[in-house]
């Protein structure tokens, strides 16, 4: 029989042997793991999902960056989180899309400004690029803008400073303002604001725009911090809803499999980037949707437990080594500005 390419490569290339003849628990070599010291500051940012990422590392012992801590007027953490302390390494809530990333990072560096940064309901105002971090809003718009420009100082540290940034990409779909395309985390009046078709309008990014977004900020970041590495995952939560002509089903597909393509070629293209394939974990025909909840959305405790155990392999198992058992099975309310849209 004559050798073909195919021959001499490793059991993980093939499928029978890979993923058909193995339990869901039983795979292994998912990923080849970045390289991390317990001392990298390590920060993250993007839909729901990343907030288990951030969990695991600081409770495993990684250097997570939280650069924007709670004050002490709170009675608890929970209630901190509330309004968006400690739920990511800054106080910057949801971020979904890469519109919204390349945004943030150039507005906390002075390269923009948006139009319309403030919302206004019921008399109260809140700022239009985080709405759900402060829930019972500010007294005037002023005071808003005062809080933006001390969110944007703390986030410009953190990106002048982390070693790793560990990006969860979770939607395509996003609102845009009509008078200079600022990307909101959601739409205009579901947690604040009022939805008005003259100045918004709905956006469903492609992969040339997101590639853009994408490659803009990854080679900003490396201008302001020229030792920084990004890791990008993909949510495998579905939408809670889609403003497109589509069923939310296939809506949810296109969208995923969009950010997974540009995701794995940004990673191939660059050094510094990496990709983790949580999407395809959760997601994939071969967990059998054992890992979401019976509203086939939420991901259940045991699938947050199958990627964590997928990213920490190799030398990151031993650096960072699985916490005591209360901390593992902690999984607490998620903040999801998402939610909003199916409210009544």
């Amino acid at each position: 029989m004559s050798d073909h390419p195919y021959r001499d490569l490793p059991q993980r290339n093939f499928w029978k042997r890979a993923v058909g003849d193995r339990h869901i628990a039983d795979l292994a070599d998912l990923w080849v793991p970045i390289a991390l010291e317990r001392s990298d500051r390590i920060a993250t940012a993007g839909s729901c999902f990343a907030q288990h990422i951030g969990r695991q590392l600081s409770a495993r012992g990684a250097a997570f960056m939280d650069c924007e801590t709670a004050p002490e007027v709170f009675v608890s953490e929970e209630e901190a989180r509330r309004f968006g302390f400690g739920v990511y390494s800054c106080r910057y809530g949801n971020i979904y899309t890469s519109r919204q990333l390349i945004q943030l990072f150039e507005e906390c560096f002075g390269r923009r400004s948006p139009a319309d940064g403030v919302w206004e309901r019921n008399g109260r105002f809140f700022d239009a690029l985080r709405p759900s971090v402060d829930p019972v809003g500010q007294d005037s718009a002023e005071t808003v803008a005062r809080l933006r420009e001390r969110h944007l100082a703390a986030v410009r540290r953190m990106f002048e400073t982390l070693d790793l940034f560990v990006f969860t990409l979770g939607l395509t779909e996003t609102w845009e303002s009509r008078a200079d395309g600022t990307a909101y985390p959601s739409a205009p009046g579901a947690i604040a604001g009022r939805y008005d078709p003259q100045a918004h309008v709905f956006r469903n990014l492609r992969y040339p725009e997101i590639m853009a977004d994408l490659t803009a900020f990854i080679a900003g970041l490396k201008q302001v911090n020229p030792s920084a590495r990004v890791l990008f995952t993909v949510s495998p939560v579905p939408l809670v809803a889609t403003a497109s002509e589509d069923h939310v089903l296939p809506a949810t597909l296109y969208s995923k499999s969009v950010l997974r393509a540009v995701a794995g070629d940004l990673a191939a293209d660059h050094e510094h980037v990496g990709y983790f394939p949580s999407y395809e974990i959760v997601a994939g025909h071969p967990s059998r949707a054992m890992f979401f909840d019976p509203d086939l959305r939420n991901v259940n405790l045991f699938g947050v437990q199958s990627v964590m155990r997928q990213f920490f392999v190799g030398d990151l198992a031993k650096q960072f080594p699985e916490p005591g058992r209360a901390v593992a099975d902690e999984d607490g309310e998620l903040i999801c500005d998402e939610e909003a849209l199916d409210r009544g």
